[in-house]
């Protein structure tokens, strides 16, 4: 995920947990808050609760990759935070991706087609 689609400022991160609504599944927690900026961010972070900071690392790279070829049908104007859980670690990649598109869906986020609500590709 490019750094132009991440948020990076801890200040971001408290005012999208404080006012935002969160969404949650065994291996992710989504936190959505809507922005006044015209694109979508996305935030990730890991807690020490997931282990050591090596786990902690590939717990947030692996998020970042299963989000980043949904950014593109993600409706515009929203600041997103995922939050890993322990069984992400032990999860395979295709369960993130799916994790990942439910709490979307749910949240209404990503941008309806007329097929279906998942991106094509």
């Amino acid at each position: 995920m490019k750094r132009t689609f991440r948020l990076t400022r801890s200040n971001e991160f408290k005012r999208v947990r404080q006012s935002g609504k969160s969404f949650a599944h065994p291996l992710i927690v989504l936190i959505a808050s809507a922005s006044e900026q015209e694109g979508t961010r996305v935030g990730v972070s890991a807690s020490r609760s997931l282990g050591s900071a090596v786990k902690r690392n590939r717990a947030k790279r692996r998020l970042r990759e299963a989000m980043r070829p949904l950014l593109p049908a993600l409706r515009p104007g929203w600041h997103l935070i995922l939050l890993a859980r322990k069984p992400l670690l032990q999860a395979e990649f295709a369960e993130i991706q799916s994790a990942i598109a439910q709490l979307l869906q749910r949240s209404d986020l990503l941008i309806k087609t007329d097929d279906q609500n998942t991106p094509q590709g």
